[in-house]
């Protein structure tokens, strides 16, 4: 699986509350969530952000509440993918739960700026800044989570595992 989209970059302790703001977790569609998405951090995202699009930032993304929405929301916003320093761990579980990569990879983090155009193969974790010629690797998934980035969640992984038993 490849995934190839331009950077919007943030630093580290992006939290779920900039990711999508505590007044909108009443809202469960994920079309709704889109338009609120990284509000509280930057109220330009959604005029930028374009399908394919790929998020980096620095270390304990994600960090804060659990909410589920905020991995939702970035998915929903067209975002393809996630590569940060570290993500907080919950939001990484729930990250994968929803179908939506989330790569683990420093210096592709340190090397990259806003802007840039990335190329991500989720199958070997070589991640390659086309803007600045440079390849990094992060640590691939293994193959029964590839399942569950093809499936598109973990929820339409069960009921395809599921749907082959009957």
């Amino acid at each position: 699986m490849k995934l190839r989209g331009k950077v919007h970059k943030y630093g580290a302790n992006v939290d779920t509350d900039a990711i999508i703001p505590a007044r909108y977790l009443s809202l469960s569609e994920p079309a709704e969530l889109a338009k609120h998405c990284m509000e509280g951090i930057d109220t330009e995202f959604l005029s930028r952000v374009q399908a394919g699009d790929i998020v980096v930032a620095g270390s304990n993304f994600g960090c804060g509440s659990s909410r589920e929405h905020a991995p939702l929301a970035i998915k929903a916003a067209g975002i393809s993918c996630v590569i940060a320093k570290s993500f907080a761990r919950i939001f990484f579980r729930n990250g994968i739960n929803i179908g939506l990569p989330l790569l683990e990879c420093a210096e592709a983090s340190d090397g990259t700026e806003e802007g840039d155009v990335l190329e991500v193969d989720l199958n070997t974790g070589e991640i390659r800044n086309i803007t600045k010629g440079k390849t990094f690797v992060a640590k691939p998934y293994p193959e029964f989570m590839m399942d569950i980035m093809a499936a598109g969640g973990l929820v339409e992984y069960t009921r395809k595992k599921l749907s082959v038993r009957s």
